[in-house]
C-alpha cells in the first residue's frame, strides 16, 4: 500500500514538473475556448472576407480568404496547446496535428481537433526538455502521437458529431418549435458559463434551423443581460456585454442564480419565433451559431450565409438567395428586438418583486 501511495506521489510530482495538468478549468473551459477563438481567427474571418470578396467580385481577397479556412485545423490545435501553456516544440508541432485531425474528421473536424490537440500535448509534456537532443524528441512525439491519434480517432470521432449534429438538425426540422425552444435555452445557457458555445456548435456543424435557434439563444442571453442590468452597468456594460460576453455576468450568477431568469426567458421565447416564424437559417459556418451577438459575429454568419452558404449549410440543401424584407425583419427582431424587450420586461417585473436588488448584476468591465 505504502509503495502504492509513493509511485502515485512520484507520478504526479513528474506531471506537474512537466507542466501536466488535469483539470475542468484547464481543459473543459481554457481549451475549449481556445480553440474557438482558433476557429474564429481562421475559418470565420476567412468565410466573412470571403463574402465581401464574392460581393464585390475581388478574386485576389477570396484567394485570401482561402488561405485564412485552409489554415482552421491548426489554428485550432495551436490555440489549444498556447491554453495549455504547452512548451515551444510542442506548440509549434501541433500545426501539423491539427491540420491532420480537421482534414481526418471531416464535418466534425473541430471536434477531433480538440481532442486529439490533448492527447499531442499530453504526448509532447511527458518527453520535454528530458533530453539532450531536445529539438529532435519533443517535436517527433507530439507529431507522431497526435497523427497517428488523428488517423485512428479522427473519422469515427467526426461521424459521431456529425450524426449528432444531423440529428439535432433533424429534429428541429420536423419539431421546429419543441427544439427551438431547448436548443435556444441550451445553447444560450452555455454561452454566459465559461464554457464556449461557439466551439460546441462548430463541433457540431450545428446550421440550418438549428442553427437558427442556437443562434436566437446566443443573442437572448447578451442583448437580455445587457439591457437587463443597465440600471447597474449603463452603456458600458450594454456594450461589453451586447458586443462582448454574458460571462461577465457569473460571478453574479454564482451568487445569486435567480439572475438567470431574464436572460432564460428570452431565450425560450427567441428560440420557437426564430424556427416557427421567421424560420430563420444560420447558412454561413456553423461556429457563428454559437457567437450570438459578440462583434456581431452571429447575424454577420447569417448574412454571410445568404450569399456564400457554408460546405455545411450546403449539405443541408442551402443555396445562395436574396433575402427577402421579412427576412431581414426576422434577423432584427431575433438578434436585437425580442431578446431587449423579453429581458427588460421579466427583469423589471422581478425588481418590483424583490427577486433582484440594486447592484444585484454589476460586472466590473
Amino acid at each position: 500500500m505504502a509503495e502504492n501511495t509513493t509511485f502515485l506521489r512520484r507520478v504526479d510530482g513528474f506531471f506537474k514538473k512537466q507542466g501536466i495538468i488535469f483539470s475542468w478549468n484547464r481543459i473543459g473551459i481554457k481549451a475549449m475556448g481556445a480553440m474557438a477563438q482558433g476557429l474564429f481567427a481562421s475559418l470565420l474571418i476567412g468565410t466573412i472576407i470571403g463574402t465581401i470578396a464574392a460581393q464585390f467580385h475581388i478574386g485576389k481577397l477570396n484567394e485570401i480568404a482561402n488561405f485564412a479556412k485552409a489554415g482552421a485545423g491548426a489554428a485550432m490545435a495551436v490555440a489549444i496547446g498556447y491554453a495549455l501553456e504547452a512548451p515551444a516544440f510542442v506548440l509549434y508541432s501541433l500545426i501539423a496535428v491539427g491540420a491532420a485531425a480537421n482534414g481526418l474528421g471531416g464535418a466534425g473536424g473541430p471536434l477531433a481537433v480538440f481532442f486529439i490537440a490533448l492527447i499531442a500535448v499530453f504526448c509532447g509534456k511527458l518527453v520535454s526538455r528530458l533530453t539532450p537532443v531536445d529539438l529532435i524528441v519533443t517535436p517527433a512525439v507530439t507529431i507522431l502521437a497526435g497523427v497517428g491519434a488523428a488517423f485512428l480517432l479522427a473519422p469515427p470521432i467526426g461521424k459521431a458529431a456529425q450524426a449528432i449534429g444531423w440529428a439535432i438538425m433533424w429534429a428541429t426540422e420536423q419539431q421546429p418549435f419543441v427544439m427551438g425552444v431547448i436548443v435556444s435555452a441550451i445553447v444560450g445557457i452555455v454561452l454566459t458559463l465559461p464554457i464556449s458555445s461557439a466551439a460546441l456548435c462548430a463541433a457540431l456543424g450545428l446550421v440550418g434551423l438549428a442553427g437558427g435557434a442556437a443562434l436566437a439563444g446566443c443573442c437572448a442571453h447578451m442583448v437580455g443581460f445587457a439591457v437587463a442590468s443597465w440600471r447597474e452597468n449603463k452603456t458600458g456594460g450594454l456594450l461589453a456585454q451586447g458586443l462582448g460576453t454574458s460571462m461577465l455576468q457569473v460571478p453574479n450568477l454564482m451568487r445569486k442564480p435567480v439572475l438567470w431568469i431574464p436572460a432564460v426567458a428570452a431565450s425560450l421565447v427567441n428560440g420557437p419565433l426564430a424556427t416557427v416564424v421567421f424560420r430563420l437559417r444560420m447558412n454561413g459556418p456553423p461556429i457563428s451559431s454559437g457567437m450570438g451577438t459578440s462583434g456581431l459575429v452571429g447575424p454577420i454568419g447569417v448574412l454571410s450565409g445568404w450569399k456564400v452558404p457554408s460546405q455545411e449549410a450546403l449539405a443541408q440543401g442551402a443555396a445562395a438567395l436574396s433575402p427577402s424584407a421579412f427576412d431581414w425583419l426576422g434577423l432584427l427582431l431575433v438578434s436585437l428586438v425580442i431578446p431587449a424587450a423579453v429581458a427588460l420586461l421579466v427583469s423589471e417585473l422581478m425588481r418590483r418583486g424583490g427577486l433582484i436588488k440594486p447592484g444585484d448584476l454589476k460586472i466590473e468591465c
